[in-house]
Parts: structure tokens; C-alpha cells; sequence
């Protein structure tokens, strides 16, 4: 084997250890997610410690993603299509670190529920919205696998059905609160949990957009298809 092959062999090898990362990355990520409302629908303190502690292991996997993408830019100088894979894979381990952050605070939001007045059916909305983002993410990263823009612009199209549900919860949320103040407590966490799940899906179009990137050269030109009038847009929480 001449010298260049082998440096495009090890390049080669390095840049699939990345790219299987970004796999195991995004089964933690998935796993949380489903996690996270499970244990909001059930009020399992337990399950929602167990989101809480995986956070870590998602972070250090960024960490170690970047850190090897930026070794790959620095050492091999790629160019074309294993550039925009490097580059990609920065963005999308990003996203999933993001996505990883909104199932924790759901977790943490859990916890505080599990001291309030419970509000009838919320919680399993929230967790059939999440059950949504999940299989989206399932299959943007499929299409990360197969190299599938087709696949991934499809998914991007999906999130509009999140934005409906989280739209429709809005309004469910406002009748509890009018019905029985008692309930306002309950609905502001929900409230705030229900809105980080739809920006989970905001996160999973990105991972979308960076598979069609890294495909064809080009993001996408169209704007996401958002449902129009957002009733409302809290800060998100992202405690420590």
C-alpha cells in the first residue's frame, strides 16, 4: 500500500469513528426523549433522575465529536464532501446536545409536577408530542446513515404536525387554567415542557438540513414550514 492510500485509509477510518459517535450520540438522545415523558406522564422520579444523569454522557460525547472533527480539519485538510461531512457532523452533534438539554429540563420540571395538582390527560399529550419529535429524529438520523436528502427533506416537513400539537396544547392549557386556578401551576411547567419539546423538533429539522448539506452542496432554500401564530414563546429553561 503506497503512502497516500495510506493516509486516505486512516482518514477514512477516522471519519467513520466520527460518524458511528454521532450514531451512539443520537440513541442517547432518542432514549432520553422517550424517557423524559414517560416519566412526566407517570411522575417516576426515578426514571426522570436517569434523563437527568445521561445528560453527561451526551455532553461528553459532543466533546469528544467536535474534538475529533476539529483533529480531522486540522491533520487531513478535507476537501468537497468529506469537508462538509466534518463540518456536519459538528452541527448535528450540536443539535442533539441541545435536544439532550430540553429532555433534562423536563426531567427536572417532573419533579416539581409530582408536587402539584395533577391536570387530566396533559402530561400524556405532552409524551404522544414527544413520541413525535423521537420518531422524526429516529429518522433524520436514518437519513444521516444513508446519505438520504429525499428522506430528510420529508422529515423537515413533519415538524408542522409538531407545531399543531403544541398549538392545540397551548389552547388546552389556557381552558384548565380558566376552569380551576388551581391548575395554573401545573399548566405554566407543562407550558414550558410542551414548548421545549417543539423546539426539539426545530433541532431535529436543523439535523435535517445539515444531511441535505452534506448531499448536495446546499442547504435548503425553502423556509421551514412553521404553523403560523406561535401563541406564546417562553425563554426555555436550561438550569445546570
Amino acid at each position: 500500500m503506497s503512502d497516500q492510500q495510506h493516509i486516505v485509509s486512516a482518514y477514512d477510518r477516522d471519519l467513520e469513528g466520527v460518524m458511528v459517535a454521532i450514531m451512539k450520540m443520537g440513541g442517547l438522545v432518542e432514549d432520553s426523549i422517550l424517557k423524559s415523558a414517560q416519566a412526566l406522564e407517570t411522575r417516576d422520579l426515578e426514571l426522570a433522575a436517569e434523563v437527568r444523569a445521561a445528560d453527561k454522557r451526551i455532553d461528553e460525547l459532543e466533546e469528544k465529536i467536535n474534538d475529533e472533527a476539529a483533529r480531522l480539519i486540522a491533520l487531513r485538510a478535507p476537501m468537497g464532501h468529506d469537508l462538509r461531512t466534518v463540518l456536519s457532523v459538528i452541527k448535528i452533534s450540536g443539535a442533539l446536545e441541545r435536544i439532550g438539554d430540553y429532555t433534562k429540563n423536563m426531567a427536572k420540571r417532573t419533579a416539581v409536577l409530582a408536587e402539584v395538582q395533577a391536570v387530566n390527560g396533559a402530561p400524556a399529550s405532552v409524551r404522544r408530542m414527544a413520541r413525535e419529535v423521537e420518531a422524526m429524529l429516529r429518522e433524520a438520523l436514518d437519513a444521516y446513515v444513508r446519505q438520504d436528502a429525499a428522506l430528510a427533506q420529508a422529515v423537515i416537513l413533519r415538524d408542522e404536525d409538531v407545531d399543531q400539537m403544541y398549538n392545540s396544547l397551548f389552547r388546552n392549557f389556557l381552558t384548565y387554567m380558566m376552569e380551576d386556578p388551581r391548575n395554573i401551576t401545573s399548566c405554566m411547567h407543562l407550558q414550558f415542557i410542551a414548548k421545549n419539546v417543539e423546539r426539539m423538533g426545530d433541532h431535529v429539522t436543523s439535523i435535517c438540513e445539515q444531511v441535505i448539506y452534506q448531499v448536495t452542496g446546499e442547504m435548503p432554500d425553502d423556509e421551514r414550514p412553521k404553523v403560523a401564530g406561535d401563541p406564546y414563546d417562553p425563554a426555555s429553561v436550561t438550569e445546570d
